[in-house]
């Protein structure tokens, strides 16, 4: 893996010598400032560390990220899922993204279409997880109107850290129940039959959730940027092509004005682009 942007003396001198950035792109101490490594996941979490203000404390604010992988004309998935799209390098960002948040947030359809199973403790962040008063694993927020959930699943029934369901006040009531006498915790995050955005975000925060990550999918995405909720977008570019008719990685109605993000920073990986992009 290399950084591409922001450029730096390494990422000069590496593009000279046709080589990967080196120290400043994560490489440790005596590493090859001009290697195109892989990259550990120390250097990794460092890399997409959440702003500081995430955290919980006086002055906190949620941050909600989203993590999405897109093709090169457009295909957030081919076939349904989004495994065929990504690759090695994209999986490690993708399990480093959740390692560093308090809660992942996902659509009900993306939970039944990738067979969603609960986030588990892994080794290597636990000491970066104790240390920023997390859980040992993130809390998994499925967001779901109908609540056509199979509570009996792992992500329900048995996850090291409590799933939650989000929901609106007018979602189907024996739903409700049902997940309810499943042991599943029901947030009231709206008044109509879905869950609002902006109240999934503060329903969260209020619960010590401060550093989210959304996974989508493409309607649950263009919801948070309908509503302009969200913070940072963690795009990977896959060097596919599937024509096709797969969604974009947000779909929906449009805010009213084209929101501006800014580039934060490019690394690569065999053709990947992974970017991570700002509320400008």
């Amino acid at each position: 893996m290399r950084r591409l942007f922001p450029v730096t003396d390494q990422t000069h001198s590496a593009a000279g010598s046709g080589a990967g950035s080196g120290a400043d792109s994560g490489a440790g101490p005596g590493a090859d400032p001009g290697a195109d490594r892989d990259w550990t996941l120390d250097e990794l979490a460092d890399a997409y560390a959440y702003p500081r203000t995430a955290g919980a404390g006086g002055g906190a604010r949620p941050w909600l990220r989203a993590n999405m992988v897109s093709t090169l004309d457009g295909a957030a998935h081919h076939e349904g899922r989004s495994q065929s799209i990504s690759s090695p390098a994209d999986m490690r960002v993708f399990g480093t993204l959740r390692a560093l948040a308090d809660a992942v947030v996902v659509g009900a359809e993306t939970v039944r279409l990738e067979g969603y199973r609960p986030a588990r403790a892994r080794a290597a962040f636990a000491a970066r997880r104790a240390a920023a008063g997390q859980a040992p694993a993130p809390v998994i927020a499925v967001v779901s109107a109908s609540l056509e959930l199979d509570f009996t699943l792992p992500l329900f029934a048995s996850p090291l850290v409590p799933t939650l369901v989000l929901t609106g006040a007018a979602a189907p009531q024996e739903r409700i129940l049902a997940a309810e006498k499943a042991g599943v915790e029901v947030v009231i995050a709206g008044d109509g039959p879905g869950a609002d955005p902006e109240r999934v975000v503060r329903a969260l925060a209020d619960r010590g959730l401060f550093r989210l990550l959304t996974e989508g999918g493409p309607r649950l995405l263009g919801q948070f940027v309908a509503a302009g909720m969200l913070d940072e977008l963690c795009l990977t570019v896959s060097p596919m092509l599937t024509s096709g008719y797969a969604q974009r990685i947000a779909g929906g109605p449009a805010p009213a004005v084209p929101e501006r993000f800014a580039l934060a920073s490019l690394l690569e990986q065999d053709g990947f682009l992974f970017s991570r992009y700002r509320r400008a």
